[in-house]
């Protein structure tokens, strides 16, 4: 029998702010390693007895998806791409009917795409075992045997201890994050189980569930799924009906409520890295407990998390103790270990004080590449554009600003308005404010080009496009 992944990559993971923001949430950033937890969630699926993957996404983020996936190897089945984020219940039904569109008899593996395994054989073997249960009806969900009393969590209780054994078991009862003494206390009790959040079903009797369970969201999802639209090889759900769909998780509304749901425990390393404190356990540290990476120096510290992600910026820690410090070009992250949970806090700050960091990547990725701003001024701006081999901007102008291009790597073809010419490295091209303009990379390697822009205003929002390759308004 096959299985059919669904990987959902929808959430924002503000707990690891600054790394991860709206604009680039932590599944796609690399935060252990090259690969991103997307790309690794991908590949771990992407094997024998797997079909190529179903994707649940939003709209801005289905190019960084597919660039992934392309870059991992791996050839999506389809990427359904959410009107706006509904939570993991409407999403997780939307791919169940999509499913059944074309498979009476579909079996789906729910992951989320920001988890850390660092096994994957072992986690496929933990699927197989719990193989037979889901093709007799249950809906099987995966714990993961707890190394501490961890308070980000919740729980699953089975009737008895696994000790080890690899299969399914009924399921007594799930558990809402517990206080450190309710956590240490089953951690010792040794019948509970971090809930994993990834679920093993035939989509029949998920919709069955959805029926009994949560019936009201059966109309709106149903109808975003058979209103759906093809877009550059997207499906994009129906937007109105999307939107009256409930915002809620597939455990308070399904899973909790369920009597045929069964655990199967999962003793290998786990991770969802759902804060800092987490990436420094996963992150190789000295005999004091430190972990550096990026340009980070630690001097006389214990239990500490020190990272730089920018190339320009060194971060030094002298007799630090249980601090986690993170630091990019823009923004800056100090704080108590014990405190990583509330780092959330921090984004919810910056977004009262209207600050950009709160939400926006320094990097600014889209379908062509990527840009960053270098420099801003009360009426200048200066930015770094990186543009991927064959890619090309939109046809565009603006209103209120002209722009100087200066071509640092490779060639550009630029057009503005009736001329269209190459422009190589060390040569430049101006802008005129109203001209109708297109940035192209006609090469085999990335394009770099540093953009001055002058004028009354300089924000992203003054773009009028003509004509753009990727379908965007």
């Amino acid at each position: 029998m096959t299985i059919t992944p669904v990987i959902l990559c929808g959430g924002s993971g503000t707990r690891l702010w600054p790394l991860s923001r709206k604009s680039y949430p932590k599944q796609f950033s690399s935060i252990l390693g090259e690969r991103s937890l997307f790309q690794r969630s991908a590949g771990r699926l992407a094997a024998d007895g797997f079909a190529a993957p179903i994707v649940v996404t939003g709209s801005d983020f289905r190019f960084i998806a597919t660039e992934q996936l392309s870059a991992e190897g791996v050839d999506p089945g389809a990427i359904l791409i959410e009107p706006e984020g509904r939570n993991t219940a409407p999403a997780v039904l939307a791919a169940t009917i999509y499913a059944l569109r074309d498979d009476p008899e579909a079996i789906l593996l729910v992951a989320p795409s920001d988890h850390l395994i660092p096994e994957p054989g072992a986690f496929r073997e933990a699927v197989a075992a719990g193989l037979a249960a889901a093709e007799e009806g249950k809906l099987v969900t995966f714990g993961i045997a707890p190394t501490h009393p961890e308070t980000a969590y919740g729980y699953l209780e089975l009737e008895q201890p696994p000790q080890g054994e690899q299969r399914p078991f009924p399921l007594v009862r799930f558990v809402e994050k517990p206080d450190v003494a309710a956590a240490s206390q089953m951690l010792e009790q040794g019948t509970f189980l971090w809930n994993a959040g990834i679920f093993l079903f035939r989509a029949k009797d998920m919709l069955d569930a959805f029926a009994q369970h949560a019936s009201g969201l059966l109309e709106p999802v149903r109808a975003a799924v058979e209103q759906a639209r093809p877009d550059l090889g997207f499906l994009r759900l129906a937007a109105e009906p999307w939107s009256s769909a409930e915002d809620i998780s597939v455990d308070y509304a399904v899973m909790e409520h369920a009597s045929n749901l069964v655990v199967v425990p999962y003793p290998g390393r786990w991770s969802d890295l759902g804060g800092w404190d987490a990436v420094w356990r996963e992150t190789e540290g000295d005999a004091r407990g430190v972990a550096t990476s990026g340009g980070a120096t630690a001097i006389d510290c214990d239990d500490t998390l020190l990272r730089s992600d920018s190339d320009s910026l060194e971060i030094v820690g002298i007799g630090l103790k249980n601090v986690i410090a993170v630091a990019m070009n823009d923004a800056v992250l100090v704080a108590d270990s014990s405190r990583a949970q509330d780092v959330k806090l921090a984004v919810s700050a910056l977004k009262q004080k209207q600050a950009p960091q709160a939400v926006q990547f320094p990097k600014d990725h889209r379908p062509w590449g990527w840009f960053e701003s270098l420099a801003v001024g009360e009426r200048f701006q200066v930015k770094r554009i990186h543009v991927k081999p064959g890619a090309a901007l939109s046809l565009q102008s603006h209103v209120h600003r002209s722009e100087h291009w200066i071509v640092v790597e490779g060639t550009a073809r630029v057009t503005v308005d009736d001329e269209v010419r190459l422009v190589t490295e060390n040569e430049s091209v101006y802008v005129p404010l109203g001209s109708r303009h297109r940035l192209e990379n006609p090469g085999k390697v990335p394009m770099v080009l540093i953009e001055v822009q002058t004028g009354r205003y300089v924000g992203e929002d003054d773009i009028v496009r003509y004509e753009d390759v990727y379908s965007r308004p």
